[in-house]
């Protein structure tokens, strides 16, 4: 195979060159004044041990993302394979995005997705600019996880299951 002299660039095309990477799936979710307010996000990552320091990227055309921005603390689930629907609802434009969701929410105003493999209580530390996108680089200040848990896999816009291999 010859690597093309002039590569397309499109959004399409851009759309299905990511889909090939896998990713996990998280809730970030926080109590609001008229109740809680989440989102799915497909592009969580870890970034630094000390501080504790993971992001995710959000659209600047996101209509969720600005009821959480200023939020004093934020609850990242990581969803697990039995949260397929929930990451739908979450990702939903319209609806209820947290009927018949198992929620807990700290004292801080964190919500988290029950029965997921892990959970980060954070704040917003930075936001970066990216594009049509805001990298979001989030403070961990607790965390707990179920590591024999299986996450939910996101790959080529479907979900997946984890397979082990010798």
């Amino acid at each position: 195979m010859t690597w093309p002299a002039d590569p397309i660039l499109d959004t399409a095309a851009l759309r299905t060159l990511y889909g090939c990477f896998p990713s996990g799936v998280v809730a970030v979710c926080a109590q609001g004044p008229d109740g809680p307010v989440g989102l799915a996000a497909s592009s969580f990552t870890s970034v630094s041990m000390d501080p504790p320091l993971v992001s995710f990227c959000i659209q600047n055309t996101s209509s969720t993302w600005p009821k959480l921005a200023d939020l004093p603390r934020l609850g990242v689930s990581v969803l697990g394979s039995a949260h397929s629907v929930a990451c739908r609802q979450l990702a939903s434009k319209t609806g209820d995005r947290f009927a018949g969701l198992d929620l807990a929410t700290t004292a801080d105003g964190a919500v988290f997705v029950e029965g997921s493999p892990a959970q980060l209580d954070c704040s917003v530390e930075d936001l970066l600019p990216a594009g049509d996108h805001q990298i979001v680089l989030l403070r961990v200040h607790a965390a707990r996880a179920l590591p024999a848990d299986e996450p939910l896999v996101f790959h080529a816009s479907t979900f997946r299951e984890l397979v082990r291999v010798a």
